[in-house]
């Protein structure tokens, strides 16, 4: 979305709501995927999960309107989704990224587990998630004790997303951009907060 922004200022708009709105897919598919592999993480993460995706659809509504508002007659050139190069790239990275987070888990124990997960979240928070919540599913770590690491690859990647959008994007498009993400971060940690203060 950033670089389409930055090729086509008229599109700004547009281009800022998708970005948005891509927010409350990781929210979703995180939740999924945490249910998929550990039901007991995925019910200590709801409140945080709950109040971050309402958080992202209250920003990717606002900028939605603001981009409905605007029209224009810009044709928008095809092209790829995906790049073979950078998809190989990126699933080397990661690959080396889990070795070396498995190997800080086996050495530090649970401040491992906290790390590994905030490196990981540079990357994909998912992966991060999946693994914490694996962890739970086979008794190695509770489901309380899984919130610090998720969220902690969770913020990580919100940071990630935001070098992103200033690199991409320029100056107007992460102007509109960045506050969101730190909004979605925040919202994520204050239901954290909250779900422990009222459990």
């Amino acid at each position: 979305m950033g670089a389409c922004a930055a090729k086509a200022k008229e599109v700004l708009a547009a281009a800022v709501a998708g970005a948005v709105l891509s927010t409350i897919a990781t929210i979703i598919q995180m939740a999924l995927v945490l249910a998929i592999t550990s039901m007991t993480t995925s019910l200590s993460l709801a409140i945080p999960l709950t109040i971050a995706g309402m958080a992202a659809f209250a920003c990717g509504a606002a900028f939605t309107v603001l981009a409905l508002r605007r029209t224009t007659d810009v044709e928008l050139q095809g092209g790829r989704a995906f790049s073979l190069w950078t998809t190989l790239v990126f699933a080397v990275t990661l690959s080396i990224i889990l070795v070396a987070c498995a190997a800080l888990q086996v050495r530090f124990g649970e401040n491992g587990i906290i790390f590994a997960a905030a490196i990981v979240g540079l990357a994909d928070t998912h992966s991060a998630a999946i693994s914490v919540a694996s962890l739970v599913a086979s008794g190695k770590l509770t489901a309380a004790d899984a919130l610090l690491p998720i969220l902690a690859g969770l913020s990580t990647n919100t940071m990630s997303k935001i070098v992103l959008a200033t690199t991409s994007g320029g100056r107007s498009f992460a102007v509109r951009v960045v506050p969101g993400l730190i909004l979605v971060a925040l919202a994520a940690w204050a239901g954290a907060l909250y779900g422990q203060a009222a459990g």
